[in-house]
């Protein structure tokens, strides 16, 4: 029986599905081979049933024996320390690690999010696009020049980079070769396929407990 349990809601619309982001710690968990479990809140009443737990009423939060932690990003961090699939042991390679993670919630995702949302809604984001426009500019420059975003390999701030880009829309705003090419060659990780597969069956599932 696994410590780590992952916390995610019973039930989602079509839309967020395969990108509400229990994803991201499913697929920490299965590219460093970590065994965990997944348990759910509801739905209904959701932003307020569970607030001991996660004071935005959000999803996910993470439970690993008596640590609890919510937000993907820090669950994510936490995950990583656990394994050096996810991040280097040495300490440079450690904070290179922890620094693209942190730009890819706090410079890349803070601008890509938003504009999604209002794509959404239909609502005017030009100055938002602009923004968002240069950030995605200046990743796609980072991007040509090397393969992973830390050292030669795979580690946690490849997996929450290319989950931020991989939403359609952002990936449909521009020309970046280098930024496709990255999030196709992350995505195609057995790791992620099965942590997105499982994500679609879960929510899958419940649709039949509903009708």
């Amino acid at each position: 029986m696994s410590d780590i349990t992952i916390w995610t809601l019973d039930w989602v619309p079509a839309f967020p599905r395969g990108f509400v982001r229990d994803l991201r710690l499913r697929w920490a968990c299965e590219e460093a081979g970590l065994p965990y479990s997944v348990r759910t809140v509801p739905f209904k009443d959701r932003e307020i049933n569970h607030l001991s737990q996660q004071p935005f009423g959000q999803v996910p939060f993470l439970q690993d024996g008596s640590v609890q932690i919510f937000e993907s990003g820090a669950g994510l961090l936490h995950l990583a320390r656990k394994s050096s699939a996810l991040m280097p042991t040495d300490a440079a390679g450690e904070a290179q690690t922890i620094q693209w993670i942190v730009a890819a919630l706090n410079t890349i995702e803070v601008t890509t999010m938003p504009w999604v949302f209002l794509q959404f809604k239909g609502a005017e984001q030009a100055e938002i696009t602009g923004w968002m426009n240069k950030r995605l500019a200046q990743m796609e420059r980072v991007l040509s020049e090397r393969e992973w975003l830390v050292a030669d390999r795979f580690t946690a701030a490849d997996l929450l980079m290319a989950d931020v880009l991989r939403a359609d829309k952002v990936r449909a705003v521009g020309h970046r070769p280098a930024t496709e090419d990255y999030v196709v060659r992350v995505t195609s990780r057995p790791a992620f396929q099965k942590a997105h597969a499982d994500q679609l069956a879960h929510f899958a599932a419940a649709d039949e407990t509903r009708n």
